[in-house]
């Protein structure tokens, strides 16, 4: 969704929407639904309000694909594109985290939306806590089954080691 940025008047705007949003990262099962309330503070536009939004997700230890809803506060600043120009490089500072930029009278939201959902994926999402992954060894999903691999494999690096452990219980 475009905003054009002349259309905020004092009191703001109030905007809710749905937008469809594909990323490579993560697939989104249904339209991203929100609803934001937008202010024009001289050149500053801040956006605030709420996000959600339905993803399906692989288990880092398992796997498996899993839905899950995301609900995120929206909490940003846009300057315009022009206060940058002159600078090759510019370091983000951690004042800056939430803070996006604009060009022009054209304020696209759309963007805004894929960035707050990928900034709220784990590195590492799990299908539950208490999710016990797969096998190393034979890769039986051992929230189902238990394996017969044997677990107790020492890296041969290691029994030098082992054997210092064992003559200190002598």
């Amino acid at each position: 969704m475009k905003i054009l940025i002349s259309d905020i008047g004092d009191e703001g705007l109030d905007v809710a929407f749905e937008e469809t949003i594909e990323t490579e990262e993560v697939k989104l099962l249904s339209p991203a639904k929100a609803s934001f309330h937008i202010d024009k503070v001289n050149e500053e536009i801040l956006v605030k309000g709420d996000l959600s939004a339905l993803l399906e997700m692989e288990c880092s230890r398992c796997l498996k694909h899993f839905e899950e809803a995301r609900d995120v506060e929206v909490n940003v600043v846009f300057h315009p594109l022009e206060e940058l120009q002159g600078e090759e490089k510019h370091e983000i500072k951690d004042d800056e985290l939430d803070m996006g930029f604009y060009r022009g009278d054209i304020l696209d939201l759309k963007d805004l939306l894929k960035e707050q959902i990928l900034l709220t994926i784990p590195m590492k999402p799990l299908c539950s806590e208490g999710c016990r992954g797969i096998c190393p060894r034979c890769g039986a999903d051992m929230n189902i089954v238990s394996c017969t691999c044997e677990k107790k494999s020492l890296d041969p690096r290691l029994t030098v080691l082992r054997k210092l452990l064992d003559t200190g219980k002598e």
